[in-house]
Formats: structure tokens, C-alpha cells, sequence
């Protein structure tokens, strides 16, 4: 029976309840029943560094046939603790960046898989369409990746600059500063949040859009999940969509196909959200134009 393991970013099965099942299915199409004709190993590190690198430690040691990261730290940790097993990453942002792959066309090592862009700058160019008045944006960044996070936020840096916005880069160490980090965001009635496409941020995604809507700023996410929960505005990929298809290069694995085989997919569909009894609390009327582009408002 083939082994997989997999390397979460939340605390639980429950937390990563939505791109759990999109796994799984995306296994089911292909054949694969966890617990019947395939075992698969599931880690949740509850977003801590130091238990990303025990359990990918732990799984590596469990000698799986392929190991699954659930973002960017995850493969990272798995990237650190193999060089034998065939590592498939799920959404990681910036694979060439990080360093988790030297080419996209065709990855040496041990690791490939699908990533998931962040756009940044076009969902900065979104949010000030969708909010006019907007001159200032407080970006929150994941600072437990220090090289990833100061890379970040040099890049927004720009992007910010060409939409004549200034850019207040707020640095998040981890979910427990969370709260510091809203307070700290300038009291400005020109000041939206962004965050970066994090899966830290993910995994906190109601308390943050409670702590946007509480301090009345207008907020700009990366995930439909966001706005689902409460968030303003989102535009980005369909992160499920990229963890069923993910299944397909764990099918290739098995098969016998090599990492240097299989590209680094890049997602082409991306979405726009819209909650507007959000936009209701904050007084906000969204542009009509905006509303009719959405994927889906959210009443």
C-alpha cells in the first residue's frame, strides 16, 4: 500500500477542514481511498516553526513514498528534514524565491508541486478601485521567515509606490500578535489592510476580519475564505482547486515519474469577492463596476 505524508500548517483536521477534503477528493478521482488501497500520515503543526520541523522530521522518518506540503513553511521544514523523498508542495508562494526549486520548467532535486502567486500588486490596484479614498496601506507580514518577509515587503514597497500609496509594512510574529499588529495600524480614515498571502493569516481568518471590522479599517485579502467569514474584499486563486490538483503529481510519483519530470504548475483562474454587509459597517459604497466583476458578492 503506497504512504503519503502530509505536512499541515493549522493546529487540526478541522481547521484545514475545506482543502482537506479538496485532497482527498482530488485522490478519490484518481482511484485512491485513504485507509483501503493507500495510507496516508497527517501532521497539523499549529503554525509553530519548531513543530514544523519535528513532525517533517517525523514524517521523513516514517519513510513515506511522497511527502505533501500544505504551503510554503511546510515545504520549506520537508525541504530541510529529505533530499531522497519526493516532496510535492500545495500552494506555496514563490517557490523560486524561497528557494524550494531552481527552475519552474524543470525542478532539480527532490521537490516540485503547484504554487500559488500572491499579487500583491494587483490586489492593491483592486482595493484602491474598490475603495477610492484609500492613500495609506498597512500590510501585515509573516516575521517567522524573516528572509521571506523583508524580500516581501521590498516588493510591496514598490507596487504600493506606483498606486501613489503609502506603504506602512507591519511585521506579525505569529498568531498570537495579532492583536498588536491591528493596533498598530495608523488611525487614518485613508488606511486600508492588506496581508500578505500567508497561510498563518489563513488559518486566523475570522478573528482577523473581526479585528478589521472592530478598528472600522477596510481590509483586502487573498482568499474567498475571507470574505466568506466576514473580510471586505478578496482577489486571488482557488486555493482547493490547487490541493485537488495536487493529487495528480502524487498519482505521478507513485507511478514512478521523477520531480525533475513534472513542471511547477501556476494557477491561470483568479478570483474576486466581494462581502457587502461588510462594506455596509464601514460605511463604504463599493463602485458598480467592481460589483458586476465579482465572482461572488456576499450579501
Amino acid at each position: 500500500m503506497p504512504r503519503i505524508g502530509v505536512l499541515w500548517h493549522a493546529g487540526s483536521a478541522a481547521e484545514e477542514a475545506i482543502f482537506l477534503a479538496a485532497f482527498r477528493q482530488g485522490l478519490a478521482d484518481l482511484g485512491y481511498i485513504e485507509g483501503k488501497n493507500i495510507a496516508v500520515e497527517h501532521r497539523f503543526p499549529a503554525e509553530a516553526p519548531e513543530r514544523f520541523r519535528s513532525m517533517a522530521a517525523e514524517l521523513v522518518g516514517l519513510k513515506m513514498d511522497v511527502l505533501v506540503a500544505a504551503g510554503q513553511p511546510p515545504a520549506l521544514a520537508l525541504q530541510q528534514a529529505t533530499s531522497t523523498i519526493t516532496i510535492v508542495f500545495a500552494a506555496a508562494f514563490d517557490p523560486l524565491g524561497t528557494g524550494l526549486v531552481t527552475n519552474l520548467a524543470r525542478p532539480t532535486g527532490n521537490i516540485t508541486g503547484l504554487s500559488a502567486p500572491d499579487l500583491i500588486g494587483k490586489r492593491l490596484e483592486i482595493f484602491k478601485e474598490a475603495v477610492p479614498s484609500l492613500t495609506r496601506v498597512a500590510v501585515l507580514v509573516n516575521a517567522t521567515n524573516p528572509s521571506y518577509a523583508h524580500r516581501y515587503i521590498e516588493s510591496v514597497r514598490d507596487d504600493a509606490a506606483k498606486l501613489n500609496l503609502v506603504f506602512q509594512p507591519i511585521e506579525v510574529d505569529g498568531a498570537s500578535d495579532l492583536e498588536r499588529a491591528f493596533a498598530a495600524v495608523a488611525p487614518d480614515a485613508g488606511t486600508g489592510l492588506a496581508t500578505s498571502a500567508d497561510v498563518m493569516f489563513y488559518a486566523n481568518r475570522k478573528r482577523m476580519a473581526e479585528l478589521a471590522l472592530a478598528r472600522r479599517v477596510p481590509a483586502m485579502f487573498q482568499n474567498e475564505e475571507f470574505v466568506r467569514v466576514g473580510g471586505l474584499i478578496s482577489y486571488g486563486t482557488d486555493v482547493a482547486a490547487i490541493f485537488r490538483r495536487s493529487a495528480v503529481y502524487v498519482d505521478k510519483i507513485l507511478r514512478g515519474q521523477k520531480a525533475s519530470d513534472l513542471p511547477v504548475e501556476q494557477p491561470v483562474l483568479f478570483r474576486l469577492f466581494v462581502n457587502l454587509k461588510t462594506a455596509r459597517a464601514l460605511d463604504l459604497t463599493l463602485p458598480p463596476l467592481l460589483l458586476t466583476r465579482a465572482d461572488e458578492v456576499i450579501e
